[in-house]
């Protein structure tokens, strides 16, 4: 017999709130990898980005951990998982070579990248509408990088390919997630993410010094405690409420980036994160009302 799991939405303002503590600890968590980016391997960091992640868990719900090995269907938990850890190298990569706000905000493009995916991979279907609105996001997204300007870096395809992965995870998410309880999804992406570095670090191992500790265990803990934020915000309140919030990270972006590295962003990154949280929020709100007349 099938498991579903029902998410309780009685608390949409504690949902939203979730939601911008959740984004503040992503933001916060990618100005620690930034800030070690010079200092220390970039295999260390992600490595300590999950096994610390794990390790929260572990801490949090020592209890519950048989319980959340259980599954229905391990192959696309592990899927997904690894996608989760790609997104995670390539954006650390990126945060070594451009601002925080820059690459945050490219990475917006992922929930109209869903949308493009959802219609090739899934056959749903997409009116134009949808359509539309996914290729204004695309244009803000070249906005931002401006390809063939002189300021264009290569890592600023990087973020992209965070954007592809975090879509490729949420399509898979959504298949999983009437069936598994999302504490499990979260149990695996921390495992697979700790036991794949674990088994690299020892070929790129750096002893890091206590300030060094400190700041990996705040990656995976920032890390861990912003995905689970997020399990507790779509519990407590309807995803189209919710969503549309994901978008202030770019706010901590901007002023963490500011405080910690000097960085701010100029009109065109402006502009085009604009065009793409436009985008992406009229994408949701279609959604919502196709839902609603069905």
């Amino acid at each position: 017999m099938e498991v579903k799991f029902k998410r309780p939405t009685d608390a949409p303002f504690r949902g939203v709130f979730m939601m911008c503590f959740a984004v503040f600890c992503f933001a916060a968590m990618n100005t620690f990898t930034k800030e070690l980016r010079d200092e220390y391997s970039l295999t260390g960091i992600i490595w300590g980005r999950y096994f610390f992640h794990f390790a929260l868990i572990l801490l949090m719900f020592p209890r519950k951990v048989p319980i959340l090995f259980v599954t229905d269907n391990i192959w696309l938990q592990i899927a997904r998982s690894v996608l989760v850890l790609l997104a995670t190298a390539c954006m650390f990569f990126a945060l070594g070579f451009m601002p925080l706000a820059d690459a945050v905000a490219i990475t917006f493009a992922g929930p109209l990248l869903i949308v493009a995916l959802s219609a090739v991979l899934l056959r749903e279907p997409v009116g134009p509408r949808r359509w539309g609105a996914v290729i204004f996001g695309f244009i803000g997204m070249l906005v931002i990088i401006r390809p063939g300007a002189g300021t264009f870096q290569i890592a600023a395809l990087l973020p992209v390919a965070v954007a592809l992965f975090y879509a490729l995870y949420q399509i898979i998410t959504r298949h999983l997630s009437h069936k598994s309880d999302p504490l499990s999804m979260l149990f695996y992406t921390a495992l697979v993410g700790a036991l794949v570095t674990s088994a690299i670090i020892p070929f790129d191992w750096t002893t890091p010094t206590l300030r060094q500790l400190g700041m990996l265990i705040a990656i995976g803990f920032l890390g861990g405690l912003g995905h689970y934020a997020i399990i507790v915000a779509y519990e407590r309140s309807e995803t189209s409420l919710v969503a549309p919030f994901a978008y202030t990270e770019i706010v901590w972006a901007t002023l963490l980036g500011l405080m910690f590295f000097g960085d701010f962003p100029d009109l065109y990154t402006f502009l085009g994160t604009a065009i793409i949280i436009a985008s992406g929020v009229y994408v949701v709100g279609r959604e919502r009302k196709i839902q609603n007349t069905k």
